[in-house]
Parts: structure tokens; C-alpha cells; sequence
């Protein structure tokens, strides 16, 4: 399953590795793209976009589905 997501927050390469790092910590091989200009994360794995999302928000990236 794709998801695609508006990540709040993200400024900088470390965001985007805290990012990586939240959802990997659901499931290892998730495959994570992330745009720090947009602003946004494709996800392709078998985890839903509220599993994701409150991942992300844990790790203080809030996040909302496109």
C-alpha cells in the first residue's frame, strides 16, 4: 500500500531521518520518500495511514494524509 502524507515540521536532513526512523521502527523494510521543500513523505509498506500517522506525530512530526 502507498501512502502519501503532508509532514509538519520537517526543516532539515536530521527530520527527515527521525522520519525514516519512526517508520521504520513499525516495519524495517518500508520503503520512505521523503521532499523536504513539499513538505511531504511517500510511504509503500503494509502499514495504514493512521498506524504512520501517529508515528510520526509521536516523534513530533505531526502529519496528514494527501
Amino acid at each position: 500500500m502507498k501512502v502519501q502524507l503532508n509532514v509538519t515540521g520537517m526543516t532539515c536532513n536530521h527530520c527527515i531521518s527521525m522520519v525514516n526512523k519512526a517508520i521504520a521502527a513499525l516495519q524495517a523494510d518500508a520503503k520512505v520518500t521523503a521532499d523536504l521543500a513539499l513538505q511531504q513523505v511517500s510511504v509503500e509498506s503494509r502499514l495504514t495511514a493512521e498506524e504512520i500517522i501517529a508515528a510520526l506525530d509521536d516523534a513530533g512530526y505531526p502529519a496528514t494524509e494527501r
